[in-house]
């Protein structure tokens, strides 16, 4: 079994942590997390995909292991994460890859594979991800991120995040608890908290159009494949449809038992995004 290896590059200026996957191999998976999450929830799958790609699995900017934004205003948006995301491919010396996305790293992908990585961005997975977002969603993902609470105990914090993730689907206990440890950090009066800048949420206020993405959508010329949570209150049936037939005319996959966003944990889910890479 692959064994994941830590590293830290500086792009754009910004020290970016990356957990990397099969090295071993020549061609390159990156997979991004969601907005207030880190590269490391990508492990289940990434695991898997290192059988026969290499795996690079980054913490945004002000997520996780990598560095916090000193101008959290100008640098927490996609068009600077685009130019992160950039930077780390010409670092690591990836000419080509696959792109698989989770929430905000979905929409990073789009936006870099219609902009700055166009024709360097083989295939593209978005996971209950769009070109754009109902807005009572943002809304609810807004009130929980850019107020994270304080916990006095690891299992508070666990049962604070198997409440607010309960539309990831079915993970098991050991999952939980590894979500957990690694989206967690100390505050100076000891209690947990989730592991990311809170500032990072004012994207929604300091660049409300980010989401908003047809234009690009409708430049797209590679294959993508939609992975849709059943329930998904962000990504909604009647915006997957469009994505079937215009643009890139992505291949819709519903994901039952899951909202926003599947976990990309099981077999059957695994096995849709290494089927579509694997093409």
């Amino acid at each position: 079994m692959t064994k994941p290896v830590s590293r830290y590059l500086v792009c754009e200026g910004r020290e970016i942590h990356v957990t990397e996957w099969g090295a071993e191999h020549a061609d390159t998976v990156v997979a991004w997390h969601g907005l207030a999450r880190t590269g490391r929830d990508m492990d289940p799958i990434a695991e898997r995909l290192s059988e026969r790609w290499r795996v690079i699995c980054p913490d945004t900017i002000g997520r996780g292991l990598s560095q916090w934004s000193p101008d959290p205003t100008a640098e927490y948006c996609l068009a600077f994460y685009e130019r992160l995301a950039t930077a780390l491919l010409d670092q690591l010396g990836i000419e080509q890859c696959l792109w698989l996305g989770t929430s905000m790293g979905g929409a990073i992908g789009l936006k870099a594979a219609a902009g700055m990585l166009v024709g360097r961005i083989r295939r593209l997975v978005l996971n209950d991800i769009g070109p754009q977002l109902a807005a009572p969603a943002v809304d609810r993902i807004r009130a929980y991120a850019g107020n994270p609470p304080s916990f006095a105990t690891m299992a508070e914090l666990e049962a604070f995040f198997r409440t607010v993730y309960a539309p990831y689907g079915w993970l098991p206990d050991a999952q939980w608890r590894q979500l957990t440890e690694t989206s967690a950090r100390r505050l100076p009066d000891g209690r947990w908290t989730p592991h990311y800048d809170p500032a990072m949420a004012g994207q929604f206020e300091h660049h409300p159009r980010d989401y908003d993405q047809w234009d690009a959508w409708d430049r797209l010329d590679l294959p993508v494949l939609c992975l849709r949570g059943e329930h998904s209150d962000l990504l909604l049936p009647e915006v997957a449809e469009a994505m079937r037939t215009r643009g890139p005319r992505a291949v819709v996959a519903t994901i039952p038992d899951c909202g926003h966003a599947p976990a990309l944990n099981t077999g059957a889910q695994i096995g849709l995004v290494e089927r579509f890479f694997g093409a």
